[in-house]
Formats: C-alpha cells, sequence, structure tokens
C-alpha cells in the first residue's frame, strides 16, 4: 500500500508512461507563415521553420485533415499519434506560403477564416494598432481618449520618435511578457490599447482606430504582408482538396462576451458566406481568441458543425468533447526546437 501522493518525479513517470500507452492525437495552431519586423503576438512561423517543423511531423507521427479525426473519434477507430495542423483568422501568406510547403510534405490543414477580412483592404485591427504605434515614425507626446465615459491618458515622453534602429532592437518583444518587460512606453501603449479595444464592438472599435489614425497623423496603408485572403485566394488554398476552410466568425469577437443572438450572427454568418463562396458544407469552427460559454457550443452544433477546435491546452483523446478540441500553440521554433518540444506529447 502507497501511502500519500506521488512525489512530482513519480507524477512524470506516470505521465510519460501514460504518453507511450495512449498518446492521442495532437491539433497544432498556427496563425501565419511569414517573417515580418514585428510580431508582438507571436503569429508568424518564418516558411523556414514550418518547413522544418512539416520534416518533424512526418517522422514524429500520422498527419491527418481534422475532418478524419473526428470521423475517426465517431467510428471508436485508432487515433495515437494523429497530428492535425491548422491555422487560425486566414492571412493571404496562407495561401501563399503555407499551401506550398503543405503540398510539398503531403501534410493535410485546416484554415479557419474570419469572413469579415475577405477581400477587405483594411488590416485585421490589432495589426492597423501596431503599424500605427510600432513602425518607425514620430508620434504626439500626448494620447487622450474618451472610452464609454472613462478618459484615458498616456505619454510617450522619448519615445514619441522611433527610428528602424529602435524597431529592429525591440523586434522580438512579446505582448503576453509582463507590462514592466516593454522596452519602451510605446510598446506599454501598445498593449495597454490591445487590452481595450479588444472588448469593444466592431463599430466601436473602428471609430476609436480612427481618433488614433487622426492623433497620430498617419495615413495608414495595408500591408500586402498583413491582408487576409481574398475570395480567389480562398478557392485557390482549398484547390486540390488538402486544405479544408472552417469559420471563424465574421468579425473575430470574444463570443462570451456577446449576447446569444449575437453569436448566433457571428457565427452562421460565416459559415453561410463560406459556404456560398465554396460551394459546399462548412464542417469546421474555431473560437476566436478561445472565447465560449455553454450556450455557444450549442450554437455551434444547432448550425450545423460537425466539430469546434479551442484554445484549451492539451492532447484529443477517445472522450474528447468534438466541440471542445483542445491544441497547441506552435511557435517560431526551428526543427530541432519544435522536435524536443513535440516529443513531449508523445
Amino acid at each position: 500500500m502507497i501511502l500519500g501522493t506521488l512525489s512530482n518525479k513519480a507524477q512524470h513517470t506516470v505521465g510519460q508512461l501514460k504518453n507511450k500507452i495512449f498518446p492521442g492525437a495532437l491539433i497544432l495552431m498556427y496563425h501565419r507563415v511569414t517573417e515580418t519586423d514585428s510580431d508582438p503576438w507571436s503569429l508568424c512561423v518564418t516558411p523556414k521553420h514550418f518547413a522544418e517543423h512539416l520534416e518533424v511531423l512526418r517522422q514524429y507521427g500520422y498527419p491527418l485533415h481534422l475532418q478524419q479525426l473526428t470521423k475517426r473519434l465517431s467510428d471508436r477507430q485508432y487515433i495515437n499519434r494523429s497530428i492535425i495542423v491548422t491555422f487560425d483568422d486566414g492571412y493571404a501568406d496562407n495561401f501563399y506560403h503555407a499551401k506550398p510547403l503543405l503540398e510539398k510534405y503531403d501534410i493535410p490543414a485546416t484554415v479557419f477564416v474570419t469572413t469579415g477580412g475577405i477581400d477587405q483592404k483594411r488590416e485585421f485591427w490589432w495589426d492597423e494598432l501596431e503599424q500605427l504605434l510600432l513602425q518607425p515614425g514620430t508620434l504626439p507626446d500626448l494620447l487622450q481618449l474618451n472610452i464609454n465615459g472613462r478618459t484615458y491618458q498616456w505619454k510617450l515622453r522619448e519615445t514619441t520618435h522611433y527610428s528602424e534602429a529602435d524597431l529592429q532592437r525591440d523586434r522580438h518583444w512579446q505582448s503576453d511578457r509582463k507590462p514592466k518587460q516593454a522596452p519602451t512606453l510605446r510598446y506599454n501603449l501598445y498593449r495597454s490599447l490591445y487590452l481595450i479595444l479588444q472588448f469593444l464592438s466592431v463599430n466601436e472599435r473602428s471609430k476609436l482606430l480612427d481618433e488614433l489614425i487622426i492623433w497620430a497623423n498617419a495615413e495608414l496603408v495595408g500591408r500586402s504582408t498583413h491582408r487576409s485572403l481574398s475570395k480567389e485566394e480562398m478557392l485557390g488554398l482549398e484547390s486540390g482538396g488538402l486544405i479544408e476552410i472552417g469559420a471563424h466568425t465574421v468579425t473575430h469577437p470574444f463570443l462570451s462576451q456577446l449576447s446569444i443572438v449575437s453569436q448566433q450572427d457571428e457565427i452562421q454568418q460565416s459559415k453561410d458566406y463560406l459556404e456560398k463562396i465554396l460551394g459546399h458544407a462548412i464542417a469546421s469552427f474555431s473560437y476566436p481568441h478561445g472565447s465560449y460559454t455553454t450556450e455557444t457550443t450549442s450554437i455551434i452544433q444547432e448550425a450545423g458543425f460537425t466539430c469546434a477546435c479551442s484554445s484549451i491546452v492539451g492532447k484529443v483523446r477517445q472522450h474528447s468533447n468534438f466541440f471542445l478540441l483542445p491544441r497547441v500553440v506552435v511557435k517560431d521554433w526551428d526543427g530541432e526546437t519544435f522536435a524536443h518540444w513535440l516529443s513531449r506529447f508523445f
């Protein structure tokens, strides 16, 4: 008889043994395959590193379509060491950089598209904010905004002017780090505004961004490196059958912050739009920001989706909820680092 709880070492050993016997399946979450000079949310994996990741995937597991995985789960079939590649948001670089590499290594993927971005000249709002604040240029010292009856004020002080050298020095900063670790007041401002903007309605957010553009005396031009897919590119992305298109709402909101009616509109309208353009049923969904409620998962099922990916970290098991499938975020690691990271799951 063993008294007390297992030691950390023993728990680790048990976990490793469980992984060997019941490894389950792993859904990988990517966003972009490209190189940028500023990536505050770690959304980008370089084409070189993505190619190395795909080479590793071929060695470690069995790449499947997401719908193949859910079919196997439904049929109680073997899923161990299955690996599913997914992309969120629907950036154009998924077509130009990711697809050719997926084809080269013959690895399927699912791209979850935010339909409100299709064919739009404006970038996603978080990219516009980055272009305004984190690119070289000169900004006014004082920013004062009135948001929902509350007044906010920030001073940029010595960072009103931001040079190309400054950008190169700070380019690896990530917004998920602690505020005190931000390299300059510009990055603190970026993070602060992001946290405010993310919960605003689409109209309120657009109005505030327009105010920021006027304040910055800027003329934002949508960057070709940051744009969303066009209809033609989305059709091209899906052609050949290797890549599946899934829905990711219309405006990329925090669904948990919306009324049930608004959630239904975001979910159903994105599905209807994709089905009209692509000419077939859309069965897969991904929650923007990983945000959902109990009602959200019910809406997903009622809309006719067969599965939904969450941001819950973990592996897919035989008992996993089809509408809260766990995923793991992939960073811009080289192949060796990625292989070491992947070995923890299998």
